[in-house]
């Protein structure tokens, strides 16, 4: 019984590859194949379905948090961990896109780069994103993280990395986990005063960034943060 399924999997999983070589893998089949490298002797078809069943896209399933993975029926922990790598090399590569040329040359790239960072977080995270003179990324730092709802923003925190890392230009960076909604009025008050402080010290605000349940904002877009 083992030799028979042992060979079917060898050339299920051949057919995959040479599918995707030719670029004509359905999502469900790229994830079959995906996790087949992680459970090779596992026919992953069923949870693969199931995986895009309930989150609807492989992107969706990538950023849900490693806890809810290592939770879901068939997946457990070396599956969750496989899934957390792919999304961290995402992550990673979008930052890198961003170093080399000023943002605004790449702003789909950066937008994509939040998105990846900050989708299906279960708790509010704060992130400043530092940049030099030229707009190119420095550094980018998480500076808090708080409840589903909240997290705490601390200017002199924020001024200090800035100088220490000679960053004259700013993106702030947060997440809304529990809510669809765009920019809280108390999220355009902190920008505001953030905006006021930081400019004594020659710090300028580029832009705040929201990732929301299911959309993104720009406070420069929105208007809220001009030049």
């Amino acid at each position: 019984m083992t030799q028979p399924d042992s060979k079917f999997y060898k050339g299920h999983r051949e057919r995959l590859r040479a599918k995707f070589l030719d670029n004509q893998l359905a999502d469900y089949e790229k994830l079959e194949l995906m996790l087949g490298y992680v459970v090779p002797r596992r026919d992953m078809r069923p949870l693969a379905h199931a995986l895009l069943k309930e989150y609807g896209s492989i992107s969706q399933i990538l950023t849900m948090p490693y806890d809810a993975l290592v939770a879901f029926p068939g997946v457990g922990r070396n599956i969750a961990i496989f899934l957390k790598i792919i999304h961290d090399i995402v992550v990673t590569g979008y930052q890198d896109s961003i170093v080399d040329k000023p943002i605004f040359h790449k702003i789909d790239t950066l937008k994509n780069y939040c998105k990846w960072l900050l989708s299906n977080k279960t708790i509010e995270e704060f992130y400043v994103l530092y940049l030099d003179a030229d707009l190119r990324l420095i550094e980018p730092h998480l500076h808090s993280t708080g409840t589903c709802n909240t997290s705490g923003v601390y200017v002199r925190e924020i001024a200090k990395q800035a100088l220490k890392l000679n960053s004259v230009q700013i993106v702030l960076l947060h997440n809304h986990p529990s809510s669809a909604s765009t920019f809280s009025t108390e999220d355009i008050e902190t920008t505001e005063c953030l905006q006021k402080t930081l400019q004594d010290l020659d710090i300028t605000i580029y832009d705040h960034i929201l990732v929301s349940k299911y959309s993104m904002f720009s406070a420069r877009e929105l208007g809220f943060i001009k030049d």
